[in-house]
């Protein structure tokens, strides 16, 4: 298993990039977003790296941040979803937004990916969303899931669920308790209207994390 690939960059094409490490060049298959951020030809480059090993193949797949990496993997455990689908995936989505549509259900994005079509996208949200949310109760009880998560506790009133809704769905995004709490009670101020619509009030709310 190779972990990373730290070199510099000898050349990149569309779906790939060669990296110098040491007089040795190794092919790494890397997604359309990642191709966009890396660096320039000559300069250094750190990849980390998912290795699918196959009878007649040694394939490397990069990303530029362990974050990245780690949703690839996921998705690949996703009956009928190889590296090559993982990676159209990430191509057209970043990790933040990918996070979100799984988290919401949101399967007619992630069909917008190259090779994705309506059933598998479906699938993706169906088993990987409990992977990626903090349980309910873990947040309601300030458990030890939520305070990993979200470095603090989570409270709740049950008096709109909607707004309680899109608050633990931040923080199973890896936003701090608090700062998701302002950001939804924001959102309300200037929209009371999208109290009423977990969907809409968590995108509104997640414009107001960046």
């Amino acid at each position: 298993m190779i972990a990373y690939v730290n070199g510099i960059l000898e050349s990149i094409e569309e779906g790939n990039a060669v990296v110098d490490v040491n007089g040795i060049g190794y092919n790494v298959n890397i997604s359309g977003s990642t191709m966009d951020r890396m660096p320039g030809i000559g300069e250094a480059v750190k990849l980390y790296t998912y290795t699918n090993v196959k009878e007649d193949a040694f394939t490397l797949f990069g990303f530029l941040s362990r974050d990245e990496l780690n949703l690839f993997k996921m998705l690949i455990t996703v009956n009928g979803i190889g590296p090559k689908g993982g990676l159209s995936i990430l191509s057209v989505m970043t990790p933040d937004d990918l996070r979100f549509a799984i988290l919401a259900g949101d399967s007619k994005s992630l069909s917008k990916a190259p090779g994705i079509g309506k059933k598998t996208a479906e699938r993706i949200t169906l088993e990987l969303r409990d992977k990626l949310k903090v349980t309910e109760d873990e947040l309601l009880s300030g458990g030890a899931g939520a305070g990993a998560m979200a470095g603090g506790s989570f409270e709740t009133d049950g008096i709109n669920p909607a707004r309680d809704e899109a608050v633990a769905a931040l923080v199973a995004l890896g936003y701090n308790s608090t700062d998701s709490m302002k950001a939804v009670r924001k959102v309300l101020v200037v929209n009371p209207e999208a109290g009423e619509d977990t969907e809409k009030l968590l995108k509104l709310a997640l414009k107001e994390m960046f």
